[in-house]
């Protein structure tokens, strides 16, 4: 006895789901492994200004600082040459300024600030070529400053 349906083929069994599976297993795990690297940051970047009010008791995590500026230029089409300032003095000798900034140090150091609570800031004009400001922030670091940072140019 024969069974004539054995050797039919079934058209009724639908389309074939495997591949489907497997591409949907895939995007998966690209995004289990994609979103836990994105946990990294935690704080929200803000351009707001940091102030010392808080409500309440909380203590205020703004360090009080004493500032330092150096603003530093470059004259229009000269590539060769910059000028910074610090307080009166102005120069465009990086040997000069390191002797500025020592005395500023030592002025600051009189008063009874120590060179960990000086922020140092140097601050460059739209011109001004980085391989200047290199020359500022080691004057500045051969000064003995300690805390450094770079503003926007302006």
């Amino acid at each position: 006895m024969r069974i004539k349906g054995a050797k039919q083929v079934h058209y009724d069994s639908g389309p074939n789901m495997t591949p489907l599976v497997d591409v949907v297993m895939v995007i998966l795990i690209f995004l289990m492994l994609a979103g836990s690297f994105a946990s990294a940051e935690h704080y929200l970047v803000s351009t707001a200004p940091i102030t010392k009010n808080g409500a309440g008791n909380v203590k205020s995590l703004v360090p009080n600082d004493e500032t330092l500026n150096i603003l530093v230029d470059s004259p229009p089409g000269a590539s060769d040459r910059f000028t910074a300032r610090v307080g009166d003095v102005t120069t465009g000798d990086p040997a000069k300024l390191q002797a500025a900034l020592a005395r500023k140090r030592a002025g600051f150091q009189a008063n009874g600030t120590g060179v960990d609570k000086i922020q140092v800031y140097i601050d460059p004009g739209k011109n001004v070529e980085y391989k200047f400001l290199i020359e500022v922030y080691q004057a500045a670091m051969q000064a003995d400053f300690t805390k450094i940072s770079f503003k926007q140019a302006h």
